[in-house]
């Protein structure tokens, strides 16, 4: 059984293993892959395991002898899944490896602009404290999480995650989900977290979410309805000061729309660990945008939660091939 990694490295930069797929077949692993070479490498090969690059009917006819493809990912938009589908190839991702990881830089990104720890550091590194002439200061206007409402659109495994965690910091929290029955779900086993008779996570309205919200965080996957969800009109609705957090997909958030309302003042801050091209492009309107904050899609990369993305993999490759698929798609 051949088997072709097409762009490893991010997944793996040298820190896992690849033993669980070489028991499986035999392995070429390539770090990255430019698009003209896909083809060629994939080859005659019957198992893909891709990341990012594209995989579309075209590419599927030249390589006849692909059964399988392995997305090291949630999401598999990458993956032309009805050309797959016509082929007889069977298609795969990685559900909910990094509910964890993600719901914790979701709160990395709300403490920073709740509390501008990095700024405050910085102040005092550069040398202000030691010049100041009280015993205490502040650069950045700070506030508690305690009483504040996080909006989450999105309703899955992490904006649940991500719900508990912030009924632990005793925020209110309300939430806009096409699959209401997970709210309902929601507060039915987790209804002791508040203890003044509300229901732990509000159903809301799609207004409603971002008129409310002093934080709001996206948990949506990227479809012809979630594109976009933030734009001019839905930012109009926010508070001036509410801060607007994506850790979903960048096309969901119009980002000319944020940088203007950025520059006008009427929105509080804007986080992101995603973006509308990536890697970043240099034109990119965010860049250099004020009180915004952006990682490089690095929500999912802790070790523990790459090599759980590497464990869940392994083992959809080996159910399908024991005639059993799991995780399809």
């Amino acid at each position: 059984m051949k088997i072709v990694i097409l762009d490893g490295h991010a997944l793996n930069p040298g820190d896992l293993s690849w033993q669980g797929f070489e028991k499986l077949g035999d392995v070429t692993c390539y770090p990255r892959t430019p698009d003209e070479k896909i083809v060629e490498r994939i080859g005659n090969a019957e198992i893909l395991i891709v990341n990012k690059k594209t995989i579309d009917g075209s590419i599927m006819d030249k390589c006849p002898a692909l059964r399988y493809i392995g997305v090291l990912a949630t999401g598999y938009n990458i993956i032309d899944t009805e050309a797959a589908k016509k082929r007889n190839i069977t298609v795969t991702n990685i559900p909910s490896y990094s509910t964890a990881a993600v719901s914790q830089a979701v709160f990395a990104f709300l403490l920073e602009f709740a509390n501008g720890v990095h700024e405050h550091n910085q102040s005092v590194m550069s040398g202000d404290w030691c010049k100041a002439q009280d015993f205490c200061y502040w650069t950045h206007p700070m506030t508690e999480l305690n009483g504040k409402t996080l909006g989450i659109a999105g309703f899955g495994s992490i904006g649940q995650q991500v719900a508990k965690t912030a009924l632990a910091f005793g925020m209110n929290v309300i939430a806009f989900t096409r699959t209401a029955e997970k709210i309902a779900s929601f507060n039915e086993k987790y209804r002791t977290l508040k203890d003044d008779g509300t229901l732990p996570v509000k159903p809301v309205t799609k207004d409603e979410l971002f008129m409310q919200s002093d934080f709001l965080t996206l948990h949506c996957p990227l479809t012809e309805q979630t594109k976009g969800l933030v734009n001019a009109q839905t930012l109009s609705l926010m508070k001036p000061e509410a801060v607007l957090i994506n850790t979903s997909r960048g096309p969901v958030v119009d980002e000319f729309a944020v940088r203007k309302a950025l520059d006008e003042n009427k929105l509080g801050g804007f986080a992101c660990d995603v973006i509308s091209a990536e890697p970043m492009r240099a034109d990119n309107v965010l860049l250099g945008a004020p009180r915004c904050i952006i990682t490089p899609h690095v929500a999912w990369a802790a070790r523990e939660t790459r090599q759980r993305l590497m464990d869940i993999a392994v083992s959809n490759l080996k159910a399908f091939l024991d005639g059993k698929p799991q995780n399809t798609v």
